[in-house]
C-alpha cells in the first residue's frame, strides 16, 4: 500500500499534534516559576487586587507546538482534519487518564515503594498517584477547554480566510490563536477552580486567567515567523500546484 505526500504530511503532522497534547497533559502537572527559571527578579504584578508572580504549568513548553500545527493542519486540511485530530485528542486524553488511574489502584510492590528513599522520594506510590492522579476537575477543565479552543479557532480562521482571501497567513494564523486562546485561557481556570472544590474567587480567577492569555498572546505572536517556515518546508515537500490544490481543497470544506 501506497499514500501520497499529503497523507504521509497529514499523519505526520496529526502525530505531532496529538503526541505535544497528550504530553502537555501529562506534564501540567509541575507549577515552574518563570522569572528564575531566566534567571530574572520575580515580577509582582497587581491585577484586579491580586499580586502574584509569573507561574505556569510545564505544559506551557508543549502548547506552542500544538498552536502551530492547529494553524498549518487548518491551512492545508481545513475543518475536517482539525476537527477529527481534537476529537482524536480528547479521547486519547481521556483513555490517557482512565489508565493512570487504574494504574495508581494496583497495589504497589513493597520493595518498590521505598526504594528511591535515598533521593527523597520516601513513598513512590504516593508520589505516582500524585503526578498521574491529577484532580478530576482539572482534567476536565482541560479537556473541554482544549475542545472548545480548538473548534473556535478552526472557525475564526476560516471566517478570516473568507474576507483575506489566500493573503495574509499571519492574520489568520494568529488571529485565531489569540481568539480561541482567550477562551481556553479562561474556561479551564473557571472549571478546575471557580466550580471545582478550591471555589477561587472572581477576582483570582481574572487575574491568574489574564496573566495566563497575556503570556500566551506573547507566545503566539513570537510563533508567526515560525508558521511560515513550517509553510516554506511543507510547499517545498509537496510542490507548489499540490500544496495550491490542498489549500484550495482546505478553503471550501465547510463541514
Amino acid at each position: 500500500m501506497t499514500f501520497d505526500r499529503s497523507t504521509k504530511l497529514f499523519v505526520v503532522l496529526g502525530g505531532f499534534f496529538v503526541c505535544n497534547a497528550l504530553i502537555a497533559e501529562l506534564l501540567g502537572v509541575k507549577i515552574f516559576a518563570l522569572e528564575p527559571t531566566l534567571g530574572m527578579a520575580p515580577l509582582d504584578w497587581q491585577l484586579f487586587g491580586q499580586s502574584g508572580s509569573l507561574n505556569f504549568t510545564a505544559g506551557v513548553l508543549l502548547w506552542p507546538v500544538v498552536f502551530v500545527m492547529t494553524d498549518i493542519i487548518n491551512e492545508y486540511y481545513g475543518r475536517r482534519g482539525v476537527r477529527l485530530l481534537s476529537y482524536l485528542t480528547v479521547g486519547l486524553i481521556v483513555y490517557t487518564f482512565v489508565f493512570a488511574y487504574l494504574a495508581i489502584l494496583l497495589a504497589p510492590a513493597e520493595w518498590w515503594v521505598g526504594i528511591q528513599s535515598a533521593r527523597g522520594v520516601p513513598d513512590m506510590q504516593a508520589a505516582f498517584a500524585v503526578i498521574f492522579g491529577q484532580g478530576m476537575w482539572i482534567i476536565a477543565g482541560s479537556v473541554i477547554a482544549f475542545l472548545i479552543g480548538q473548534l473556535i479557532d478552526v472557525t475564526v480562521f476560516h471566517r478570516i480566510r473568507r474576507a483575506t482571501g489566500p493573503r495574509w497567513v499571519w492574520a489568520r494564523a494568529t488571529g485565531s490563536t489569540l481568539v480561541s486562546q482567550l477562551i481556553d485561557s479562561f474556561v479551564v481556570l473557571y472549571i478546575a477552580f471557580v466550580l471545582g472544590p478550591q471555589r477561587w474567587s472572581l477576582e483570582l480567577f481574572l487575574a491568574v486567567g489574564t496573566v495566563n492569555y497575556l503570556y500566551k498572546f506573547v507566545v503566539a505572536v513570537a510563533l508567526t515567523p515560525v508558521i511560515y517556515l513550517v509553510r516554506a518546508l511543507i510547499e517545498r515537500y509537496l510542490g507548489a500546484a499540490r500544496a495550491e490544490t490542498l489549500r484550495a481543497h482546505a478553503a471550501g470544506i465547510e463541514n
